[in-house]
C-alpha cells in the first residue's frame, strides 16, 4: 500500500496557494485518514475518474445526491436544455411549481416549500422560521449531527448535559450558543430532562432521523415516538433533517421508514439531482409565517435556479419508477452482507448498517448508537488504513471515519463484487 499519487499531491500543493487549506470544504482535505486528496477530473455511472484517469468505485457521490449514479443521460440531457433557456432569472419560473407540487405529492408532512441554495440555508432558514412562529428562542440539537455551518448549530453542549452550549467553531459569539441545547443522540432519557427542564422555552427540536455525519446510526423508532409526543405537548417544532436521508434511504424519507411526522423538513442538492440547492417546508400554518405571507424573513436571487428545477425533475422520473427503491436496498445489503463476511474471515471487528442506498462502515464488535459511541469505540486509524488500502485497489469511500457512504443505482453486482475483493485484501492486512 504505497498511497503515492504524485499528480494529486502536486495539484494540493498548487491548490494550497489561494484556496485556503487546499479544499474548499473541510473533509475534502483528507484530514482524517491522511495523505493528499484524489482531485477528480470526471465521473460517470458508477465510477469517479482522477487527473490522471485512474477509475475508483465510488460510494461517496458527491455525499448522497446522486442516487442514479453520475452523469447519469436523462439529467445531463436537463441540465443542458435548461442551461440553453439560460443560467439564472430571479423570478419564478414553471419549473420551480412543478419541483414543489412533486416533493408534497411525494413527501405528505409538506404543505408548503420554499427553496433555497444549500442544505445549510435550509436548516438555517427551517430554524428562524419556528422560532418566528412560537415566539420562543432555545433550540435542541443532538451530538453528532451535522445541519450546515451556520452559528446557532455549532455548538456542543456544556459542562453538564442540560447547561447552555458552547461554540464548537471560532467567530461563533457564546451569546449564540447559549439558545442551543445539544442532547445524546437516541437517548430517550437525556430527552426527557431536557423537555421537562426547558419545554416551554423551546422553539424547536432539529435531528437527522438517521444521523449520517458520525458516521450512520439508525436511532430506535421509540426515541422517535418519544421525540414526537413531547414536541406535541409542548408546542416545539420538530424539524426533520433530511438533506442527507431524503429520497435517499426511500422515495418518502426517512420519516416514512418511521412513519413519524415533522412539523418542518428540510432537504438538500438531491432534489437537484447534485446541483446547488436545498428546500425547507412543512406545515401550512407555520410555512404562512415566512415573507411574503409572515413576518420572517427568507430570501435567495438563486433559490429554485431552473437547472436544478430540471435536473431534479428529470432524476425523479426515475425514482418514481417501480421498483427502483427495492433494487437500490438489494444492492446495498449485497455489499454490506459481503464486507461483513470479508471482516469476519479475517478476524477484523468490523460492522455496518443500512437503509435503502445509504450505509455506515465501522471498526468495532458492536453497532454505536451515539457520538460518543461513535468516538470512543470505533478505530479510527484502523479506518484511514482500510481507506487507504481500498483507494489503492480503485474503490473510494468518504475520507472520514465519521462519513456516512452511498449506493447508486448505477452500481452494479460486478462492481460490488469487486469491492468485496478489494475488502477482503485489505481485512488481510489489516
Amino acid at each position: 500500500m504505497t498511497h503515492i499519487r504524485p499528480t494529486n499531491e502536486k495539484l494540493f500543493n498548487d491548490a494550497k496557494r489561494h484556496i485556503a487549506g487546499g479544499v474548499n470544504s473541510p473533509v475534502r482535505a483528507f484530514a482524517g485518514v491522511g495523505g493528499v486528496p484524489v482531485f477528480v477530473q470526471r465521473a460517470k455511472g458508477a465510477y469517479i475518474y482522477d487527473t490522471e484517469g485512474h477509475a475508483y468505485i465510488d460510494y461517496v457521490g458527491s455525499w448522497g445526491p446522486m442516487i442514479l449514479g453520475h452523469a447519469h443521460d436523462k439529467v445531463i440531457d436537463a441540465v443542458k436544455a435548461a442551461a440553453e433557456d439560460g443560467l439564472s432569472f430571479g423570478a419564478p419560473t414553471p419549473s420551480e411549481t412543478t419541483m414543489a407540487d412533486l416533493i408534497c405529492q411525494i413527501v405528505p408532512s409538506i404543505d408548503l416549500l420554499r427553496m433555497t441554495s444549500s442544505g445549510t440555508e435550509a436548516t438555517m432558514s427551517a430554524i428562524r422560521l419556528a422560532r418566528g412562529y412560537t415566539g420562543r428562542d432555545k433550540i435542541v440539537k443532538f451530538e453528532g449531527c451535522y445541519h450546515g455551518h451556520s452559528d446557532s448549530l455549532l455548538v456542543k453542549a456544556g459542562s453538564g448535559m442540560l447547561d447552555i452550549g458552547e461554540p464548537t467553531s471560532k467567530g461563533v459569539p457564546a451569546d449564540f450558543a447559549k439558545h442551543t441545547v445539544t442532547l445524546p443522540y437516541n437517548d430517550i432519557e437525556a430527552l426527557t430532562a431536557c423537555f421537562e427542564k426547558f419545554g416551554d422555552e423551546l422553539a424547536c427540536v432539529i435531528l437527522e432521523p438517521i444521523a449520517g455525519n458520525m458516521n450512520m446510526v439508525i436511532p430506535s423508532h421509540e426515541f422517535h415516538q418519544a421525540l414526537r409526543r413531547l414536541c406535541t405537548e409542548h408546542g416545539v417544532v420538530l424539524i426533520f433533517d433530511e438533506v442527507m436521508t431524503g429520497f435517499r434511504v426511500g422515495l418518502g424519507g426517512a420519516q416514512a421508514h418511521f412513519g413519524i411526522t415533522p412539523d418542518l423538513t428540510t432537504f438538500g442538492k438531491i432534489i437537484g439531482a447534485g446541483l446547488p440547492v436545498g428546500a425547507f417546508g412543512g406545515q401550512r400554518e407555520i410555512m404562512e409565517c415566512i415573507a411574503p405571507l409572515g413576518g420572517v424573513y427568507q430570501a435567495g436571487t438563486l433559490s429554485g435556479n431552473p437547472l436544478a428545477m430540471r435536473a431534479g425533475k428529470a432524476m425523479f422520473d426515475e425514482l418514481t419508477g417501480e421498483g427502483f427503491y427495492e433494487s437500490l436496498s438489494k444492492k446495498t445489503d449485497y455489499l454490506i452482507k459481503g464486507l461483513k463476511a470479508a471482516a469476519d474471515k479475517h478476524g477484523v471487528p468490523f460492522e455496518t448498517c443500512a437503509v435503502g442506498g445509504m450505509f455506515g462502515i465501522f471498526f468495532t464488535d458492536q453497532l454505536p448508537k451515539n457520538f460518543n459511541d461513535v468516538a470512543s469505540r470505533c478505530d479510527a486509524k484502523k479506518f484511514a488504513k482500510f481507506f487507504h488500502g481500498m483507494l489503492d485497489l480503485g474503490v473510494y469511500l468518504a475520507p472520514s471515519a465519521f462519513e456516512a457512504a452511498f449506493m447508486s443505482a448505477a452500481h452494479t453486482y460486478e462492481d460490488l463484487d469487486k469491492t468485496i475483493e478489494a475488502a477482503d485484501q485489505v481485512f488481510s492486512q489489516l
